[in-house]
């Protein structure tokens, strides 16, 4: 059974709190799984972050979820043990890259999977890595997606490997890195994608008391180090992918305002959705000490979007373009085609349903407002959360109501999105579908 949803358009105000970043979950839980005995506070507990937390377990860790949402996790020190099954990493393609790594560290042989949007997801670069370090690292199809099957342990040295496919899979080596013997050198061989989540990584591991660093050519963790967190504690910030969702429907629904709490400024690429919003000419106020943001809606404009270093993005700008006037090109965005699903053509296929003129080129796309009249119609949320919500928020300011099929899957990364949108005042219903 799965739900579907539908929105009644709607204007929003009020109050609501973003959830915690699933970038930092992800790296938080494994970092925790890394080190000894660690309390992750503020934890994002989504589909996706469970997978994480999973793996930490089939290493020999162990994990406790408090009543007040705090995770204590016993981790394996640095030494992850050999699986006694297939880690099942669900539909998460940060798990399943971050935790090769770890595998890689074991002595013996990890198998993961996943669901069948992630075993079409790109991990050779990743793979190849592994192997170039001296461990061993196939696919089971000999495609480079999962099923994967890693072999340890490695012990460390140099490599090489593309920048513009996952950032993710430079974590993955960054973070196995430093309890390696010899360390990780990486250098890039193409330009860094997605920048700002191995800030992320960066940032994480420093409070973990590791020492990571970026250099000419790509970067480095030295090895022998601990992960050792100040207090044993880490608390996770909140998702700006997230409040991209709320921001925005305050932008084009939000005539008497919206504030978004736990907006605190961190190394998230995605903070640059604030800046687009109020470009774009919505009114909006971020209170960087407070972590508040206010956003009222206004008439909006079309704008150039650059989303090399904000993938996520692309479902919410391409909504907020369906509904401002001009065009709305977002460019840099083949690798946005390799999530859960390829967001380039799902975002253009489903507005196209409701009503909406898009140009999709292999790397950008652009929607024509101007050309444009978002209709209500019963619309795929491809089983992806992102663009769910993304069409969820078209459904605000369609003509008639509109129907997102498979609407459940946004518990991968905002399960209490739609409950955030009734507390805005959002009218919609959900309905059990076959």
């Amino acid at each position: 059974m799965s739900t579907d949803v539908t929105i009644v358009p709607s204007s929003v105000q009020g109050t609501v709190r973003a959830p915690p970043s699933k970038s930092y979950t992800h790296r938080a839980i494994l970092a925790a799984g890394y080190a000894g005995d660690t309390t992750v506070r503020d934890a994002l507990w989504s589909a996706d972050t469970q997978a994480t937390a999973r793996a930490v377990t089939a290493f020999g860790g162990a994990l406790e979820r408090r009543d007040d949402g705090t995770l204590e996790v016993e981790g394996f020190d640095g030494r992850p043990e050999v699986p006694t099954d297939v880690i099942d990493c669900g539909n998460s393609g940060t798990t399943i890259r971050l935790v090769s790594g770890a595998a890689a560290l074991a002595d013996g042989t990890t198998v993961l999977t996943g669901d069948e949007s992630l075993r079409s997801r790109p991990q050779g670069p990743l793979l190849e890595a592994i192997t170039d370090l001296g461990g061993e690292a196939t696919s089971t199809r000999e495609n480079g997606q999962a099923p994967l099957v890693v072999t340890g342990p490695l012990a460390g040295g140099s490599v090489s490997i593309p920048g513009d496919v996952s950032s993710q899979f430079i974590t993955s080596l960054l973070m196995a890195g430093a309890v390696t013997d010899q360390g990780i050198e990486i250098d890039l061989e193409t330009a860094l994608k997605s920048a700002p989540y191995v800030d992320i990584t960066l940032e994480v591991l420093e409070a973990f008391g590791v020492d990571a660093r970026q250099t000419d050519t790509g970067f480095a963790v030295e090895g022998g180090q601990s992960y050792d967190p100040v207090g044993g504690e880490y608390a996770v910030p909140g998702d700006f992918s997230s409040i991209s969702y709320p921001l925005a429907a305050g932008a084009i629904a939000g005539e008497d305002g919206v504030r978004i709490e736990g907006a605190h400024p961190s190394a998230q690429g995605d903070t640059a959705i604030v800046e687009i919003v109020e470009r774009m000419g919505a009114d909006v106020d971020w209170d960087r000490g407070a972590g508040t943001v206010d956003v009222t809606a206004a008439l909006l404009e079309g704008i150039t979007v650059d989303v090399e270093d904000t993938p996520d993005l692309l479902p919410t700008i391409a909504t907020l373009g369906a509904v401002a006037d001009g065009e709305t090109r977002i460019t840099n965005a083949e690798h946005v085609r390799y999530k859960e699903t390829d967001r380039v053509s799902a975002m253009a296929e489903e507005l196209g349903t409701m009503g909406v003129e898009t140009t999709e080129e292999h790397d950008s796309l652009t929607i024509h407002g101007d050309e444009s009249r978002l209709e209500g119609a019963t619309v795929s949320g491809r089983d992806d959360h992102r663009i769910i919500m993304a069409l969820a928020l078209a459904g605000l300011v369609a003509d008639g109501e509109t129907t997102v099929e498979g609407a459940d899957h946004v518990d991968v990364s905002y399960p209490g999105f739609f409950s955030s949108l009734e507390e805005l005042g959002v009218d919609l219903e959900r309905q059990e579908s076959g």
